[in-house]
């Protein structure tokens, strides 16, 4: 399965929940492929000491090595290569809708996939279901951007939690 996974800088969220996403495919042996992107980017820095920070205080991911990322934009070729995106929040919806609209049935925000997901049907029709659902802020996931280590250490856990949440859902037992 190809995960894309979406935020606004692709330095942050995006990338903490890829790099998580990423762990749970490795250690469950799943033949992920994850991808991350960004709405609007700086094409080409590298991961934030506090975003790496934040992934390493994780006890279950500190002995996994963070790999070297580069922030990228969102294409159309993404797009094409995605099975599902999973954004941080609803305006990231938004914009695939606007930007990327063969897109749109694939993108989801991970707070709307995890409260409105059925538990049945195949990955694609759960996914369409989900993008089906009205957008709601409220389930977004808050960037810590210019704030402390403290927002970003809790970014990473929110993720975490929601990372082992969504690979039982996107899994392949699912």
């Amino acid at each position: 399965m190809n995960v894309l996974t979406l935020c606004t800088g692709n330095a942050a969220r995006s990338v903490m929940l890829g790099y998580m996403l990423e762990t749970v495919a490795k250690t469950e042996g799943w033949s992920w492929q994850i991808r991350t992107a960004g709405t609007h980017v700086s094409e080409g820095q590298g991961i934030s000491a506090r975003t790496r920070d934040a992934i390493m205080a994780i006890e279950e991911l500190s002995h996994h090595p963070v790999t070297q990322h580069r922030s990228h934009q969102l294409s159309d070729d993404d797009c094409e290569w995605a099975d599902v995106i999973v954004t941080a929040e609803a305006d990231h919806v938004r914009y695939v809708r606007a930007r990327h609209p063969q897109a749109a049935p694939i993108t989801v925000s991970v707070g709307a996939l995890l409260r409105h997901s059925p538990l049945a049907g195949d990955l694609a029709d759960r996914v369409r279901a989900v993008s089906a659902v009205d957008l709601d802020d409220a389930l977004d996931v808050a960037d810590p951007a210019g704030k402390d280590q403290g927002a970003y250490d809790a970014c990473a856990q929110e993720l975490w939690d929601m990372s082992l949440a969504v690979a039982v859902l996107l899994g392949p037992d699912a």
